[in-house]
């Protein structure tokens, strides 16, 4: 049974796109084909030491609004589609 190595610079770019683009843990694994289980363990090295409570919460504070921010990205990207089908649509046949 081999293991499949990365680079720091694949693992970087995986961490990134969870914390601060907003996309799940099943997202990512199944697009980059990792185990979710190895992206937990990359998360987990890379934020910042449990002990120090307030810089945790600002942590995930920052997460969960970078979190919105895409969500929020994506629901006015399928509004403005709504918006240009609606004015397709409605115009006179001519």
């Amino acid at each position: 049974m081999s293991t499949q190595r990365y680079t720091p610079e694949f693992k970087e770019e995986a961490v990134r796109q969870i914390v601060d683009r907003g996309y799940s843990v099943a997202e990512v694994s199944e697009r980059l084909g990792v185990s979710a289980h190895s992206l937990y363990k990359w998360v987990k090295a890379v934020k910042p030491d449990r002990s120090d409570q307030h810089a945790a919460d600002l942590v995930e504070a920052k997460s969960e609004i970078l979190k919105l921010r895409a969500q929020l990205r994506r629901t006015e990207e399928e509004r403005d589609i709504l918006k240009k089908a609606a004015r397709y649509f409605a115009r006179d046949p001519e």
